[in-house]
């Protein structure tokens, strides 16, 4: 994808209530800049059941499923209904969607500098929970939860291809809205990270 979409008019169309409480004082570290991020989730690790191409879990509870975050912003309808989806399931209601009040550019750019810190986690996170001796399978060291991690680490996996390629482009887009408040017109310079 080239440039921006705005994906709130899509979401506020979807929305039924007030379920987007998540505050930006709160908001997980691995949240890419974009309207929709997690602050404070529970760890019930369920959100990708609905948005597993946006969301993805950390593990800051000591091994265990922490809290959600989105490392992919929704670029079409489809995807706004997957990601609202995956966040009406957190019980918690720590998502929000004003992500664009808080972003600066200046943000952005330092969140793009600082994206090699973000990489370092997702590998070893990854590796750790896609590895088939994880040793935090849930209570008592219990196999059933197997295929819950090696889906985390998959997420994980996803996370890092798109740091790799395509965030940036999609980052872009998002800086010129940021400046400007619309989308990008066809042949359109967009700023640089």
């Amino acid at each position: 994808m080239t440039g921006y979409w705005d994906p709130l008019p899509t979401a506020r169309r979807l929305v039924d209530g007030p379920f987007l409480t998540g505050r930006w004082e709160q908001r997980n570290w691995r949240n890419v800049p974009g309207p929709f991020y997690a602050g404070e989730t529970d760890s019930l690790a369920i959100g990708r059941l609905d948005a597993p191409a946006h969301i993805c879990y950390d593990d800051d509870l000591g091994g265990g499923f922490g809290s959600e975050f989105i490392y992919r912003q929704p670029v079409n309808e489809a995807e706004t209904a997957a990601v609202i989806n995956g966040c009406r399931a957190e019980l918690y209601q720590g998502y929000n969607w004003d992500g664009d009040d808080h972003w600066t550019i200046a943000a952005v750019r330092d969140w793009w500098r600082d994206r090699g810190r973000v990489r370092e986690w997702a590998v070893a996170i990854a590796a750790d929970w896609g590895a088939d001796t994880h040793p935090h399978w849930g209570f008592n060291a219990d196999p059933t939860y197997l295929s819950h991690y090696h889906d985390a680490a998959q997420g994980h996996r996803d996370y890092i291809a798109y740091l790799d390629d395509g965030l940036e482009a999609y980052l872009r887009g998002y800086l010129f809205w940021l400046d400007q408040r619309r989308e990008p017109r066809a042949g359109e310079l967009l700023p640089a990270l």
